[in-house]
């Protein structure tokens, strides 16, 4: 059978569209444990992409050696819900054992020959770690002269603590001040707040969104809801703090993430709302009147971003402790370290209501360090064809001393016989 005929695609007016070219190239490293670092990362590859920068992401974990990936993910998974005190027993040795730190960057190193070839696919301009691992192998290879590029480290925790933070890498930026201070104070380095990673969705929920979710949810209009939240694993005791929250009088509205155990647990609770993995999270923060988080990671910058009040309670060991205490320090969020404080902790929050804070932009604090402040008189260089440009071209040495006297000489030998010939 013939086929019908088909029509010649159209093109555009003014002829085929041609994507230009980016004018730099940035590799950004991110660290698939959790979700925070992941987003963090992708949220900053699309900002600079839609400002025509080139941008490749890739995951530390991919770079280690067989096995450190899974024991790495399965170990904070199975520590943090199973046997906390070894998590926060190896948080605490890795802030104060230098024996610890040293096996730990035996671990870290097993990458750098991996992120080296990721780092020479293309003329990158800057390298931008999201994970701490990843930081630390790269502050190694810069240390050592391996990478050329400036690395930037972008902490995803309100709290910086030491596996974050490594001499050979060039720049540490903070989501909020509040983390800086803590950094600079506790560890003695220089560090910039340079504003969240979270899509811009967060700020522009329709206010009527919020009530018509609350009636696809089941929840009265009437009633202060709570959103709780346990990162994507859904770690910690969300059930009973689910429980404890209902007691204080608000709705307990838990995201569990993709932990399916969790759920189940958190529907027994009376009054408790069990959510799974959800993508409209942005939405459902204009349900909430407040935020109760154990993590204090992504979760909280969106919350932050939202204007959402937050409340830490029940945290988890090790960083969600210390973020808990940076943003308690910084009174952005309190901290109700027992069941009697909670409801107070809750009406604090609820008081504040909702408060949108004046944030930065990463991408443009990326954009800063790849043109100069002042451009003018300053002619911007395509990187991609100026390499192209040294394969194909060469370029003649300049002459040294030996090199200069060795022509001296064979021009006065061969001096006399173009004489004769010339003659």
């Amino acid at each position: 059978m013939l086929k019908p005929p088909v029509d010649p695609p159209v093109e555009p007016l003014g002829g085929p569209q041609v994507e230009p070219e980016p004018w730099a190239s940035v590799l950004v490293v991110s660290g698939s444990v959790g979700a925070g670092h992941d987003g963090a990362a992708n949220e900053l590859a699309q900002r600079l992409r839609a400002l025509g920068v080139h941008v490749d992401v890739e995951d530390h974990l991919r770079a280690l050696v067989p096995g450190a990936a899974l024991f790495l993910r399965q170990g904070y998974t199975q520590s943090v819900g199973r046997v906390p005190a070894l998590f926060e027993w190896l948080f605490g040795v890795l802030e104060d054992s230098r024996f610890w730190r040293f096996l730990l960057m035996l671990l870290c190193r097993t990458s750098c020959w991996r992120l080296q070839r990721w780092s020479r696919r293309r003329p990158y301009s800057l390298v931008v770690s999201t994970y701490p691992l990843a930081s630390q192998a790269l502050g190694s290879l810069r240390e050592r002269g391996r990478l050329r590029v400036p690395v930037v480290t972008y902490l995803c925790d309100p709290a910086a603590h030491r596996s974050w933070i490594h001499s050979g890498v060039d720049h540490h930026w903070t989501v909020t001040e509040a983390t800086a201070r803590q950094g600079r104070r506790d560890y003695g380095v220089a560090m910039t707040a340079v504003g969240p990673l979270v899509p811009e969705r967060f700020t522009r929920v329709p206010a009527e969104r919020g009530a018509q979710l609350r009636e696809e949810l089941g929840i009265d209009p009437s009633r202060r809801v709570a959103l709780l939240v346990a990162g994507s694993l859904g770690l910690g005791d969300v059930a009973e703090s689910a429980a404890r929250v209902g007691e204080a009088g608000l709705v307990p509205m838990v995201l569990c993430g993709r932990n399916e155990e969790l759920r189940a647990s958190v529907a027994q609770v009376p009054g408790a709302v069990a959510l799974g993995w959800r993508s409209d999270v942005h939405e459902l923060l204009s349900v909430a009147d407040v935020l109760v988080q154990n993590a204090g990671g992504l979760s909280y910058t969106e919350a932050l971003v939202a204007g959402l009040p937050a409340v830490s309670y029940r945290c988890i060991p090790g960083h969600g402790r210390a973020n808990a205490a940076v943003l308690e320090g910084a009174r952005l969020a309190p901290w109700a370290r027992t069941d009697a404080e909670l409801a107070p902790a809750l009406r604090s929050a609820l008081a504040r209501g909702r408060r949108v804070p004046q944030l930065g932009d990463p991408a443009e604090a990326v954009l800063a360090l790849l043109v100069p402040a002042d451009t003018s008189g300053v002619e911007l260089v395509d990187l991609t064809a100026a390499r192209a440009g040294r394969r194909s071209a060469r370029v003649p040495r300049p002459l040294r001393p030996g090199r200069m006297a060795t022509a001296a000489l064979v021009s006065a030998l061969l001096a006399p016989v173009l004489a004769r010939r010339s003659g």
